[in-house]
């Protein structure tokens, strides 16, 4: 792990968010940075439309650490789903970070519907993507030149871009990204602290 330098992960954090597509790749990506040596590999923070907290599905709530307007450089943005997406379309402030996040990050992952906030900042114009399996349609009506995957975990969307299907897909997704940015022992070390997958 020596000369590694350290990747700031921002995670979004928004009202009615799905709990473990927020959850899941902070829980990977902090073990990670956890159990990746000196310097950290990843640090992870939040990041909220407005001051004030976030409350996703069943009230579990973030308090964000910074706003849209504060956030600062990040290497990484994760974009989670759940129903509180469909309320954020349309939302030119945030169309607008996303679309000038993606082109300042290493790599910017959704998960479950967050791919439809990235379809609607145009970012997945002419890629292949998916998303929850309920939401396939959705995806094809918001994006219509986009190629909706109806059966991968998580697709690659582009040089910098990735979407995966539902929910607990996002934890996947997160550990490909440590493989592919920090090596496939971190991986596996990051799956195995979580028992992630774990057989009896």
């Amino acid at each position: 792990m020596g000369g590694m330098t350290t990747r700031t992960v921002a995670l979004l954090a928004f009202d009615d968010m799905e709990v473990l597509d927020y959850a899941g790749p902070y829980e990977v990506f902090n073990v990670a940075g956890d159990l990746g040596g000196q310097p950290r590999p990843f640090t992870v923070l939040s990041v909220g439309l407005r001051p004030g907290p976030a409350v996703g599905r069943g009230g579990f709530t973030v308090v964000p650490d910074h706003t849209l307007d504060d956030c600062p450089p990040t290497d990484l943005v994760v974009v989670p789903g759940g129903a509180g997406t469909r309320a954020l379309l349309f939302d030119d402030r945030l169309r607008a970070w996303l679309r000038e996040r993606a082109g300042e990050v290493e790599t910017m992952l959704s998960v479950c519907t967050g791919s439809l906030l990235l379809a609607d900042a145009g970012l997945l114009e002419r890629r292949h993507a998916t998303t929850h399996h309920t939401a396939f349609d959705e995806l094809a009506a918001l994006s219509p030149t986009t190629v909706v995957e109806r059966g991968p975990r998580f697709v690659r969307s582009g040089e910098r871009l990735w979407t995966s299907a539902g929910v607990s897909a996002g934890i996947d997704l997160a550990l490909h990204v440590v493989q592919e940015l920090a090596g496939a022992p971190l991986r596996e070390a990051v799956a195995r602290e979580m028992e992630w997958m774990w057989r009896s």
